[in-house]
């Protein structure tokens, strides 16, 4: 048994197909299906239940998969830090992002982050917050950038820089002939994001509400709110860096009476140990942002 065949393991149940799951180890199905045998053989139980349509996880497969994962994610460990002893700037760097987040600050940092950290190979993942956080405590990701604070002593965060929220409005919306949006004017008509977007409850909470707005829509991603406004369905909280994207849907877009708005953060694990690559990535993003927070809601309108 070894951590190859442990991988191999790990992919298939993940994967629930052979051939999905040797495509992502970089194998030959035929090479994964004869290793994960032998595995089976060392183990002298059966792993996963094989048809012509699916793959499943056996009773003892789900038993053993805890330790399987354990074992990779330590020997993980082991592999980083020893290349943070040698380089903890160099090699790949696996950045998770919310997607309010994602499109708009990735094009502000991308070319300041090569800059800075040559050696540094930074792969971006776009998810929610709870997914991210998934990722970064089983080890698939390396740091994430997210606009709530983390919960636990397994991981840690540093802030980066205020993001304040504006109102979007269509222009013919009674609220545009204003210069500044009290917050709680904009609850009546608000359109928010689904469920598992931070942005939807730190919108909710900044306009007094505490639940979901009844009867209106709830968009799977920023975009489809901002073209919902722009056709005058109602009004949104946009995020600063999203000023752009909004203008461009033809918004109109006011501070907030209140001052509302949002954190952003990078979170990484407690015992990480390539902190220097954390606080490398964490210090080209705030540098960049630095004037952004006094920026964004003075060139509002």
């Amino acid at each position: 048994m070894n951590l190859r065949d442990l991988r191999y393991l790990l992919a298939v149940a993940e994967h629930g197909h052979f051939g999905r799951a040797a495509e992502a180890c970089g194998v030959s199905q035929p090479t994964l299906s004869i290793q994960l045998r032998k595995l089976e053989e060392t183990l002298g139980v059966t792993l996963f239940e094989r048809t012509s349509k699916a793959v499943a996880p056996t009773t003892a497969c789900a038993r053993l998969i805890g330790h399987a994962r354990a074992a990779v994610a330590e020997a993980d460990a082991l592999l980083a830090m020893a290349r943070s002893l040698r380089d903890p700037l160099a090699g790949r760097f696996r950045l998770g992002i919310i997607p309010t987040l994602a499109p708009y600050l990735l094009p502000l940092v991308y070319a300041p982050l090569r800059a800075a950290l040559p050696a540094l190979e930074i792969e971006p993942w776009e998810e929610q917050t709870s997914a991210l956080l998934e990722r970064l405590r089983d080890h698939s990701l390396d740091a994430a950038l997210l606009a709530t604070e983390v919960d636990g002593p397994d991981l840690t965060s540093r802030e980066l820089f205020a993001e304040p929220f504006l109102a979007a409005l269509s222009p013919d919306h009674a609220l545009a002939a204003r210069d500044v949006v009290a917050e709680e004017e904009l609850a009546a008509d608000m359109l928010v994001l689904a469920d598992g977007h931070c942005l939807r409850d730190q919108a909710l909470a900044a306009c007094g509400r505490s639940g979901a707005l009844g009867g209106t829509l709830r968009a799977s991603s920023l975009p489809t709110l901002l073209n919902m406004v722009a056709a005058g369905y109602g009004t949104t909280l946009i995020p600063g860096l999203a000023a752009g994207a909004a203008r461009d849907a033809g918004l109109v877009l006011r501070p907030l009476a209140a001052r509302a708005g949002r954190v952003v953060r990078i979170a990484w694990r407690s015992r990480f140990p390539r902190h220097a690559a954390v606080e490398g990535v964490a210090d080209v993003i705030a540098t960049r942002l630095r004037s952004f927070a006094r920026g964004a809601a003075a060139g509002a309108v």
